[in-house]
């Protein structure tokens, strides 16, 4: 893997009052060189903010940095107005956007939402066919007609501006299987990481159905929600007992990413706080100048 396809950033869980703290964050990953920033996508929550009005406005106080949902809350914001949103987003920041996706997991506080409920199994298909048709209405083209179980569109003229990559939060084995076919990255989630069983057995899943339908599977890069502490000194162990990181020094850090890499395929870490949230500044700030730039140094060392 080159450094290149590495890539790192952080998390958050934002209130609608934390958005100054918010911007001053991202504005500082964005000096410090980190690539990605991601909101969770929890429309039903009165007091967060929105994940889509949110990372457009930071992304025009940035200028490097890319961002996205993590994941998209799909039963709520339908494929043709997603593909809308994330392709104007593309146009306005340069090409700054990533379309994390979600079949939808709280189906209780979703229907809150006056969507219709979805069985697990439809809510998966509907997760492969706006997938499929957000990618559609990218990149130019003659007008789409789509006639999906779920989504039908007739005639609607696609975007001038390519898909972004989309990454699934895929954790069953048929939305897995879908990652594969027609996805470009997936994230485990916070309790899978590369030395984990529900990791060791979802990749596989993934592959399978990548390469089932003439796909290269490493195309298909892992990106990793990784929670931790930073420490000052080595902690004497850096997992608990069920085996989750809990973190450890800079350069304990360093050594696990980097195995991660080079023994496990990750292609990328997204920092949260140890308890799944959003992680301090301080934290952000090493991760971005300290455990970042040093994990590219030791894979640029291997590569070369």
């Amino acid at each position: 893997m080159s450094v290149q396809e590495l890539v790192f950033g952080f998390g958050a869980h934002s209130d609608i009052s934390d958005g100054p703290e918010l911007l001053r964050m991202a504005q500082q990953a964005d000096g410090d060189g980190l690539d990605l920033f991601s909101l969770s996508d929890h429309p039903y929550l009165g007091g967060r903010l929105d994940a889509y009005a949110t990372v457009g406005f930071i992304l025009g106080r940035t200028q490097r940095i890319s961002g996205f949902a993590n994941v998209t809350n799909l039963p709520t914001r339908p494929a043709p107005m997603l593909a809308r949103t994330v392709t104007s987003l593309s146009a306005l920041s340069g090409g700054r956007i990533v379309l994390g996706m979600g079949a939808g997991g709280l189906w209780e506080r979703i229907a809150d939402m006056g969507v219709p409920r979805l069985s697990p199994a439809e809510a998966v298909d509907a997760f492969e066919e706006a997938i499929v048709l957000v990618k559609m209405l990218s990149g130019g083209g003659p007008p789409v007609t789509y006639r999906g179980r779920h989504y039908q569109v007739n005639q609607i003229e696609p975007a001038p501006v390519a898909a972004p990559p989309v990454w699934t939060g895929s954790v069953g084995r048929k939305s897995l299987a879908a990652t594969g076919r027609v996805a470009d990255g997936w994230i485990p989630g916070h309790a899978a990481d590369w030395l984990s069983e529900r990791y060791k057995v979802s990749r596989p899943v993934v592959d399978e159905a990548a390469a089932a339908v003439g796909r290269d599977p490493r195309e298909i890069r892992t990106v990793f929600n990784f929670p931790g502490r930073i420490t000052d000194r080595p902690m004497a162990a850096t997992r608990d007992g069920d085996g989750r990181w809990i973190g450890g020094s800079v350069g304990q850090w360093i050594e696990e990413l980097t195995g991660a890499v080079l023994e496990h395929g990750a292609s990328g870490f997204m920092l949260f706080s140890p308890g799944g949230g959003t992680p301090d500044i301080v934290s952000l700030s090493r991760w971005a100048r300290e455990i970042a730039p040093a994990v590219r140094e030791a894979i640029e060392k291997e590569d070369g």
